[in-house]
Parts: structure tokens; C-alpha cells; sequence
């Protein structure tokens, strides 16, 4: 096991680097936009800039890298993010950033499912757990790592898109260094929408409306949090904190739903979700101790959503299809991701920072209704019968669904046909 965790070392380095970079990036823009004084419309179309590009590299990605190599592929993804988080520093203006934004979604998606595959290339059955839940850790706290320098520099000034630039250079240097042999071609997954709706349309209806939450907080939170008067070091916290939050309640949550029918714990705690957003518009709170409160309980209730969902789909599909019923539900979060942002920045300018959370309300409580009306349709699986929760952290691409240990892999570190085989 030991051997085998050294011999993804070097590409766990590089992970931490390039997630480092996107946390402080992904933060800094909305700051610094919020401190230019952008409309809070344009400040969404950043977020869905971003989603747009990512789910294009998702689908479009794995030609790049098949024609011209892993390695070149992940320098050149590299290199443009590096460029980017430069020129958003020198071309401070909201055209600008929204245009180049959609190219770093772009490249971020080539450089995870670079990344994802070499580890999963190198992952044996025996230690795919292992790497599988260290990468997920590496990816947490390098997000939250990359927010919390956010405080750390003042965010009028270039500085800070100077380190992020750094970041995805440093991330660069472990992968193009390594010896390692290249993995195996990205492999495409052949997705089915409908046939995925018809096997579990809680899941589908859902996940696109987790994705348009998660997207518009995730853009528009930081929005928020300067409009509503907070310090950078405040904003920063606040973040993180909901990404803790959400990744503690995992577990519990996942458990109760190996019990419960899903969609109750779908329901509940989409109601959670919907009552913290709600509290949030309607008695604005000013004072830093209750707004961390309502925030962390918002951020457990609605970042526990999106597993419970993909294994409620996973409990009425083949276990050979884990991958395509999951990269397939990974691409309707990405649609809900663009249509959040683009919801929430108009909502904002027109109803204030707050509003924001009017957006969530209404996602969440829709998330509620419609899970509570399919539990009237379908009966519940028996609890026997359903798929044990496991915990899928941060899925990126639909080359991470690979490398969990969920995706049926026969032995040997090879990664499985595309038949499941």
C-alpha cells in the first residue's frame, strides 16, 4: 500500500497545487469584482462562464489529450490557467473576465481528468480506496486552502492573482517532471439522459437543481458577503465553512439514507436547506455569530445532497453502469452550475445580496416537493436491496468516477471497458 501511494506522490503534489489555485482564484474574482463595483449580473455570468467551460471540457477534453499526449496536454491546460489568473489581474474588467473564465473552466476540466486518470491508472484494487479518498482530501483542503489566502493579500491589487498564477505553475512541475509511463487514453462515457430519467427522475429533477443552488452560492456567496459589508477574512471563512460542513454531514446522512427511502432524506434536508436560505432573506442577520451559524447549517444541508442523490439513482441501475449513471447525473449538475449564476446575479441586483438566498430557497424547496410526490409513484426499495452509501467526496470529471472504488474495476490497475467488462 505504502509503495503504491509513492507512486502517486507526485501527482497528488500537483493535485494540491492546482486546487490551491482555484480556491484562491475561483474567491478572489467576486471579491475583487465586488470591489470594483461590477453589477452583480455580470458577477454571475462569471460563475457560469466557468460551468460552461467545464462541462465542454468534460466532453471535448479527452480528444485534445488523445491527439497530442498527456503529458503536453496537461502543460498546455496548465499553462493557459497560469496565463489567465495573470491577465485577470493586469485586465481588470468583468468582459474580460467572463470571456477568459470560460477557457479556464475548459482547462481545469482537461487538467482533473488528466490527473484522475494517472491515478487511476496507477490505483490497484487493493489501494483504489486508499488513493481514491486521499485525492478527495487533497482536493477539500486545497479548495479551502486557496480561499483562506484570500485575507492573506490585498485584493486592489495584483498580488494575489500573481500567487494563483504560481500555484498552477508549481502544479505543472511534478506531472511534466515524472517519469512515469502515460496512462491509457481517456475514455468517453456514452451517456443516455432519457433512459437515466426513466430510471430515477428524482435523481435527474434533483441534480440539476442541486447544481443551480450549489452554482449560484458557490459564484454569488462571496457577492454576497462583500455587498452585505463582511471582510475578506470573513468571506473566506464563511466558504469554508460550508464545504466543511457539507462534508461532515455526509456521512451521517448517507447512513440515515441506507435506512430511510432516500427521497425522504432528499426531502428533509432540503427543507433544512430551504428554511437556512429562507431565514437568511427574510431576517438578514448583520452580526457575524448567528450568519456563521444559519450558514454552516446551510452548508451541511445542502452540500450532503448531491451523493444521496447519485445513490438513489445508483439503487435502480446495474452496478456496471455506475459510471455512465453517474457521469450522466455529473452533467446535469453541470447545466443546473450555468443556470444558477445566471438566475442569482439578476435576482441579486434587483433584490439585494439576500437575495441570493431566495434563489436557494426556491431550489431546495423545489427539491422537497418533487421527491415527496415520487415517493407517492414508486415504492421504496427495500433497504436490503438498496446500494450501500458510500461516501463519493468531490467528484470532477467523469474520469474520477473511474478511479472510485464504486466503479466495478476487475483486478489489476487497469481502469474497465466502457461495457463495464
Amino acid at each position: 500500500m505504502r509503495k503504491n501511494l509513492l507512486s502517486v506522490f507526485a501527482l497528488l503534489l500537483g493535485t494540491l497545487f492546482l486546487f490551491l489555485g482555484n480556491g484562491l482564484h475561483g474567491l478572489l474574482l467576486p471579491v475583487r469584482g465586488a470591489h470594483e463595483g461590477y453589477a452583480t449580473t455580470l458577477l454571475g455570468l462569471l460563475g457560469t462562464s466557468w460551468a460552461s467551460g467545464f462541462v465542454l471540457g468534460c466532453l471535448l477534453a479527452p480528444k485534445v489529450v488523445k491527439r497530442i499526449g498527456h503529458v503536453r496536454a496537461f502543460s498546455g491546460f496548465a499553462s493557459l490557467i497560469a496565463i489567465i489568473a495573470l491577465l485577470t489581474g493586469i485586465l481588470v474588467d468583468p468582459i474580460w473576465w467572463v470571456a477568459l473564465r470560460a477557457v479556464t473552466g475548459f482547462s481545469i476540466a482537461g487538467t482533473s481528468m488528466i490527473i484522475e486518470s494517472w491515478l487511476n491508472e496507477r490505483a490497484t484494487n487493493e489501494s483504489r480506496g486508499a488513493i481514491f479518498s486521499l485525492y478527495v482530501a487533497i482536493t477539500l483542503f486545497g479548495v479551502v486552502g486557496g480561499q483562506m489566502m484570500v485575507p492573506l493579500g490585498d485584493v486592489g491589487t495584483p498580488i494575489l492573482f500573481m500567487v494563483a498564477g504560481i500555484l498552477y505553475c508549481l502544479a505543472m512541475l511534478p506531472t511534466t517532471l515524472s517519469t512515469a509511463a502515460s496512462p491509457q487514453p481517456l475514455k468517453q462515457v456514452r451517456l443516455d439522459i432519457p433512459a437515466l430519467f426513466r430510471t430515477s427522475p428524482v435523481a435527474c429533477v434533483g441534480i440539476v437543481l442541486i447544481g443551480i443552488a450549489n452554482g449560484a452560492f458557490g459564484t454569488l456567496g462571496a457577492v454576497f458577503g462583500a455587498e452585505a459589508g463582511l471582510t475578506a477574512s470573513f468571506i473566506a471563512l464563511m466558504m469554508s465553512v460550508t464545504i466543511f460542513a457539507g462534508a461532515i454531514m455526509q456521512l451521517p446522512a448517507g447512513r440515515l439514507s441506507d435506512r430511510v427511502d432516500r427521497r425522504y432524506v432528499l426531502a428533509a434536508l432540503s427543507a433544512v436547506a430551504a428554511a437556512s436560505g429562507l431565514f437568511m432573506f427574510v431576517l438578514q442577520p448583520a452580526s457575524v455569530t448567528p450568519l456563521l451559524i444559519v450558514i454552516a447549517l446551510y452548508g451541511a444541508a445542502a452540500n450532503a445532497l448531491y451523493p444521496i442523490a447519485v445513490s438513489h439513482a445508483n439503487d435502480f441501475a446495474s452496478p456496471e453502469d455506475f459510471v455512465k449513471v453517474s457521469g450522466g447525473l455529473l452533467l446535469l449538475y453541470g447545466i443546473g452550475t450555468i443556470i444558477g449564476p445566471t438566475l442569482g446575479g439578476p435576482v441579486m441586483s434587483k433584490a439585494g445580496p439576500y437575495a441570493l438566498f431566495l434563489v436557494t430557497f426556491a431550489a431546495h424547496l423545489l427539491i422537497t416537493a418533487y421527491a415527496i410526490f415520487r415517493s407517492r409513484r414508486r415504492a421504496a426499495l427495500p433497504a436490503v436491496a438498496r446500494e450501500a452509501f458510500t461516501n463519493p467526496g468531490t467528484l470532477t470529471t467523469p474520469e474520477s468516477l473511474r478511479l472510485s472504488p464504486r466503479a466495478g474495476h476487475e483486478t489489476g490497475p487497469h481502469p474497465p471497458t466502457e461495457d463495464g467488462k
